[in-house]
């Protein structure tokens, strides 16, 4: 396992990203937004009235991306956000949380409620999953009811072992 990659973090919007960003940027990680560099992309499309997000033109990102990371990162490198996933990274940390909780959440934040619907529905159906397009590994982790710094601690051994796939029983299914 070399000393740099990208790792993308991601997750439904309330499972935790950024806490756990934060936390990690103390491990010699630099941390990225996939926001900004969406915007550094010219990237975001203007803002849906209906949620309040800034989709994203994910053709435009992933050439921006491609030109940018041509070489290795000089030190590891964390890309925060919801749909980091579908960046070319070299492993995906997928943050999960209850659905009732990630409602919770959302709602304090004072999202609109058809995006707190939606957000929790793509929890509940595990819909970064549906994303996955390639052999990367992806990792699973579930922040329900865990503190911060346990799951850190899980995710740099993840790390440190190499990136090795988890096994189907450990994937997070809160239908069945």
């Amino acid at each position: 396992m070399e000393d740099t990659y990208r790792l993308a973090l991601s997750g439904t919007p309330g499972t935790g990203k950024s806490t756990l960003a934060g936390l990690l940027s103390s491990h010699d990680m630099s941390i990225s937004n996939f926001e900004e560099l969406a915007r550094q992309a010219g990237a975001l499309e203007e803002v849906d009235v209906t949620d309040g997000a800034h989709p994203v033109d994910m053709g435009i990102l992933l050439q921006y991306i491609n030109q940018k990371w041509q070489s290795a990162p000089l030190k590891a490198e964390l890309i925060d956000g919801h749909l980091s996933h579908n960046l070319p990274v070299d492993a995906v940390v997928l943050l999960r949380c209850e659905p009732e909780i990630i409602r919770r959440r959302l709602n304090e934040r004072g999202y609109p409620q058809p995006k707190v619907e939606a957000n929790v529905e793509w929890e509940l159906l595990g819909g970064a999953w549906n994303e996955k397009q390639n052999d990367t590994p992806w990792a699973e982790f579930d922040t329900s009811q865990v503190e911060p710094a346990i799951i850190v601690a899980n995710i740099l051994n993840w790390i440190s072992d190499g990136f090795k796939p988890t096994s189907s029983e450990e994937v997070i299914d809160w239908v069945g």
